[in-house]
Formats: structure tokens, C-alpha cells, sequence
């Protein structure tokens, strides 16, 4: 039987500092995630299973290298966090598991079934690739050696579940302890693990023809070789993220890793293989670029926004097509504003300090602490303000419409180009600009443009 590894999320030095996690009701995310931890190492100990604690004074990247190198065959890992959202109402569980390996979606399915048989007043959130968290990959999920999980264990700022969490703390790690149990036996006798002597062979499809090298499956993870990468143009060696492994000679590294050099990747169950798609509708080196052309169509927008939220198009149901008309006539990438929107007001759910009826679509004014922003009188205008804020950024080119956007004026015209710039800028929040594009490569994933 496998060893099983446990992290508490949060409760190590981040740049110096104790990450204390989210802050809700007199408790921090690191303290309630230790306690729980700790009780569900003690139940997995008199069950008779071999179990290591990360150490809680290391970082993100510290914890991953301490699993990294005492990982065995067999070995499992995950970490545990409590959520937290701006919208207090907001509850419930998920897990998240590496994009693309069906193998730890049953996994992190079997994982939350097993702690909501404890505690089933807590709702579901399903299980869910690691692609849709914030910045689209999840480093537990995605650079860890052994199969792993990353389990939102419930929403510290919602007080249900944070009283849940206090009061039933005993049967969040019973079912915790039962999931992990199940998942150490299923994996034992599963697959060849990193660490055997033989992985199995996939097959490798580039832009729709056979690729002549095959991949291996490492984990439930489809692996191609470095000089495929290279062959894309993805220089793999290059980035210390980018986990590689070398098998008979030959260097690997995970297929789902290329995602972030916009190349598509997805998984063919009925032919092993896995499926690279690089063929660009849309420009790469421009993807990230303010001022540029949208790709989508209006249903192709419409499609996305309701397939993250069923009820997003209820208020605004011509919201697609604002976007496409007010970001093409300033000359804005009419996508990016769309994904700003989407991570600006969670898919229109909203719920923060900057409610539905204002019609502002990316927080304008919205300082926090309950400061509600700009309102505007009609959708319309809230997405024209936005535009007209980007371009201000983006461009020093003029606005060709009567200026709407209230912060207009302080703006250091043409200071950020690029997303990534506008973190720091637009938000405080410092990936700000990686989350935009997290959801952008989703939206032309779902859209078929890479």
C-alpha cells in the first residue's frame, strides 16, 4: 500500500510572510486547515496507513519539492483549503484534479462523495479540472509528482460552512480519511506509477495527423516528448514549472503543460491517444493584446457565459452582443473585455460590493471595503465605460465616442498594452492579468480557435 501525503493550505513564509489564507470570522484559512489536517492524519494512523504531514512553515513551492522528493510509487497527495468569495452567500466543497486525466477526475469524484456521506448538509460544487481555478492551473495539481488533489473543503467567508467546519470539524476528517482511504486502494492496484519500471504507450495526434514518437501515460497523465515541444516552438527546457521526467533515455514532459503556449490539448479515449491542436485562427503573438480584433461570434459568447453560469444571460441577455459592437467600433480585442467582465463579476453572478443593477461589468471606482463604484444607466454604457478604460490603457489612440468612463481622465494613456499589465493597475491583485487570460484560453478552447 501507497503512503498518503497531506498538506494544510497556507501556514508557510510567501515572500517573507506567514500566509495566514483567506480571514473570516475570527479564524484564519491556515488555522482551521491545520486543525482538520491534523485529525485526519490521526484517523488515517489507527487505520493502519503510513501517512506524511507537510511541515506547516513551508511555502507553496517548499511544500511541492518536500513531496517531490520522498514520493514512491503508489504514493497519493493532496491539500486541503477553505474557499472564500466577496459574495458571503456562496458555500459548499469541490476538488480540483489535473485537466485532461479522467483517471483523477473518478479520483477527486470519489473524493468528495466520501466527505459529503459525513457532512451532507455541505453542497456540492463538483469535481473540476484545474484549468478553471483562477489562474488556470493549480500548481498541487499540476507539479506534483504523485497523484494528487487540491479539496475546497467549503467557504470560510460563508458562516454556514464556516460553522460547519467548526463544529463538525471531527466529521470533515472522517470523510476526508474515508476518501483518501479508498483512493490509496483503488490507486495500489491501478496503473504503472512515476517511479515503475514500464508506462504504458499513447498515441500522439498534431493538427489531425499522427505524430511518428509516442507518449507514455505516467499517473493518468499524457507525457510527449521534449523535442515535440520543441517542434511546436515551446522551448520546455526553458521553464523551471514545466515538470520533466526521463524514460529510456528520452525526455518528457506533461501534455496538458502546452496549454499554456496556447496549444490545445485533449484526450481520445478510444484510440489512447493524445490530441495537440496549434492551429491558429487568431494570431499567438497577439492573443494577450488590448487593442486588436475579438474572434468569437455572439452565440459563441452567449454559449460560454451560460455553460459557467445558467443564469448569466436572465438580466443581460444582449450582453454578447454589446461587447462585440462597443470593443470593435474603439478598436478593442471585444474577448478580453468579455473575459474581464466574466472575472470581474464571477460570470454575472455578482454578489461583491458592485451589484447587478449598476451596470458596471469590471468594477470601475470599486475599491473595496464595500465601495460600490461607478453605476451606469444602462448596460449598454457600463460596457462602453469599460471599452473606453481599456483603450485609455491600452492606446493612445482617441476614444471615438463621448466619454463615459469616470476614471478616464486619470489614466496614464497607453501605459499597458498588454493584460498581464493591467495587473497592479486595473486590480490591486497582482495575477490580475493571468486570470483574464486563464479564462481566455477556456473561452477559445470552447470556441474551437486553438
Amino acid at each position: 500500500m501507497g503512503r498518503i501525503f497531506i498538506s494544510a493550505g497556507h501556514g508557510g513564509l510567501e515572500d517573507g510572510r506567514r500566509d495566514s489564507g483567506s480571514i473570516a470570522g475570527g479564524t484564519t484559512e491556515a488555522q482551521e486547515m491545520i486543525q482538520l489536517r491534523d485529525l485526519i492524519v490521526q484517523e488515517l494512523r489507527s487505520r493502519n496507513f503510513e501517512v506524511l504531514s507537510v511541515p506547516d512553515d513551508l511555502g507553496a513551492a517548499q511544500s511541492l519539492s518536500w513531496i517531490n522528493l520522498r514520493y514512491r510509487s503508489g504514493d497519493v497527495a493532496l491539500e486541503i483549503h477553505a474557499d472564500s468569495s466577496a459574495n458571503l452567500s456562496v458555500r459548499g466543497a469541490s476538488v480540483y484534479y489535473i485537466a485532461n486525466n479522467e483517471d483523477r477526475r473518478a479520483h477527486a469524484e470519489l473524493m468528495l462523495i466520501a466527505l459529503l456521506r459525513r457532512v451532507p448538509q455541505l453542497p456540492n460544487r463538483g469535481a473540476k479540472p484545474d484549468t478553471t481555478a483562477g489562474v488556470g492551473r493549480l500548481g498541487f495539481c499540476r507539479d506534483t509528482t504523485a497523484p494528487s488533489l487540491h479539496f475546497e473543503v467549503g467557504f470560510l467567508s460563508n458562516p454556514d460552512d464556516r460553522q460547519l467546519l467548526q463544529t463538525r470539524r471531527r466529521d470533515f476528517a472522517l470523510g476526508l480519511a474515508d476518501g483518501l482511504a479508498a483512493w490509496s486502494r483503488q490507486l495500489s492496484g491501478g496503473e504503472p506509477q512515476a517511479g515503475s519500471l514500464a508506462y504504458p504507450e499513447i498515441n500522439v495526434r498534431i493538427n489531425g495527423r499522427n505524430y511518428p514518437e509516442q507518449g507514455i501515460l505516467v499517473n493518468g497523465n499524457a507525457y510527449v516528448t521534449i523535442d515535440l515541444a520543441d517542434s511546436l516552438g515551446v522551448d520546455a527546457a526553458a521553464q523551471p514549472t514545466i515538470a520533466r521526467i526521463g524514460y529510456h533515455g528520452v525526455v518528457y514532459m506533461k501534455a496538458v503543460d502546452l496549454r499554456e503556449f496556447n496549444v490545445s490539448v485533449s484526450w481520445d479515449h478510444d484510440t489512447r491517444s493524445v490530441v495537440l491542436k496549434t492551429i491558429f485562427q487568431i494570431c499567438p503573438g497577439q492573443l494577450d493584446r488590448i487593442m486588436g480584433h475579438g474572434h468569437t461570434s455572439e452565440v459563441q459568447l452567449m454559449m460560454f457565459l451560460k455553460s459557467n453560469n445558467e443564469q448569466a444571460l436572465g438580466l443581460f441577455p444582449d450582453i454578447p452582443k454589446l461587447y462585440r459592437e462597443e470593443g470593435s467600433l474603439e478598436g478593442i480585442n471585444y474577448d478580453i473585455a468579455f473575459c474581464q467582465m466574466c472575472l470581474e463579476t464571477n460570470f454575472l453572478r455578482f454578489g461583491g460590493d458592485v451589484k447587478a443593477s449598476q451596470n458596471n461589468f469590471a468594477g470601475l471606482g470599486a475599491t473595496g471595503g464595500g465601495v460600490q463604484g461607478a453605476g451606469f444607466s444602462s448596460a449598454r454604457l457600463g460596457v462602453r465605460a469599460q471599452i473606453q478604460h481599456l483603450k485609455a490603457y491600452a492606446s493612445t489612440e482617441p476614444i471615438l465616442q463621448e466619454i463615459v468612463d469616470p476614471r478616464f481622465r486619470f489614466v496614464t494613456r497607453g501605459v499597458a498594452p498588454l493584460v498581464g499589465q493591467l495587473s497592479g493597475r486595473w486590480a490591486a491583485d497582482l495575477q490580475y492579468g493571468t486570470k483574464i487570460m486563464a479564462i481566455l484560453r477556456r473561452l477559445y478552447e470552447a470556441a474551437g480557435l486553438i
